[in-house]
């Protein structure tokens, strides 16, 4: 889903077609109605195009999973880049263009408080992806491992995982970031201090979520080819119905669906 900051989060869904090649339906529109989302039985690499049988990764073909740099091991772990050093896991040009870029060391506030790694540019869409409720920045890097090297020395006291099923049952309390970023910024390896930021670059975001479900059952297009209900809320990229079921649309990047309001 496409995704857009504001006073609540906006979300668009990107159809593909023939005649329309890049349709958005604003989904925020369609909260409090019933929708329908159909699989037509097809899946589409979303790094070749072609028709796979199943999808690895982020909706890729299995060959572009294990050689595209879109799912290079340093997209996972970004201390293994060594594209500053001129050496390139899988593509030169795509890891200079993508690695070989300033990125943010961050706090989140998702089913809990996170340590993260993303290029600036992808803030704040990579914090609404996740479902931050808040989020600051702790270190801004010149390339992709020594960000990743921060929060490996982060990770022995915080979270890098979101817990999905918490997130989606409701936002974590408000807190003030500042407090942490002064807290976890003392675990930054010293040769790596150069790179903390003074100024507080943070978030607040607000999803549009009329009710938060108290279980949360996740479905999938394999096992269901039609899913439907109202439509309660959005948040990261899930997808809430009042039926206490949730749709993960990045998992399903590449899937051909209809959809029906």
């Amino acid at each position: 889903m496409k995704s857009e900051a504001a006073d609540v989060v906006q979300y668009a869904l990107p159809l593909y077609e023939i005649l329309e090649p890049n349709h958005l339906v604003p989904l925020n529109d369609l909260i409090g109605k019933p929708i329908r989302l159909t699989y037509e039985n097809a899946i589409h690499c979303v790094v070749t195009g072609k028709k796979i049988k199943k999808a690895f990764g982020e909706g890729m073909s299995y060959e572009a999973f294990m050689n595209s740099p879109q799912a290079s091991p340093s997209i996972i772990n970004p201390e293994l880049s060594r594209i500053h050093e001129g050496i390139a896991l899988r593509d030169y040009e795509w890891e200079m263009a993508n690695h070989m870029q300033p990125h943010y060391v961050y706090l989140s506030l998702t089913s809990g408080l996170k340590v993260g790694v993303t290029r600036t540019t992808q803030v704040p869409t990579r914090w609404i992806d996740q479902g931050a409720t808040q989020a600051i920045v702790l270190s801004e890097t010149p390339y992709r491992q020594a960000a990743g090297l921060i929060e490996v020395a982060l990770k022995a006291h915080l979270n890098d995982k979101t817990n999905w099923q918490q997130m989606l049952k409701g936002d974590a309390a408000e807190t003030e970031m500042g407090v942490f970023k002064e807290q976890f910024s003392k675990f930054i390896p010293d040769e790596l201090k150069q790179y903390s930021l003074a100024e507080n670059i943070e978030a607040k975001l607000k999803y549009p979520v009329l009710q938060y479900p108290e279980k949360v059952s996740s479905l999938k297009f394999d096992n269901l080819p039609e899913i439907e209900g109202v439509l309660t809320g959005i948040k990261g990229q899930y997808l809430m119905l009042d039926n206490k079921k949730v749709l993960n649309i990045r998992s399903h990047a590449g899937y051909r669906i209809s959809l029906e309001y």
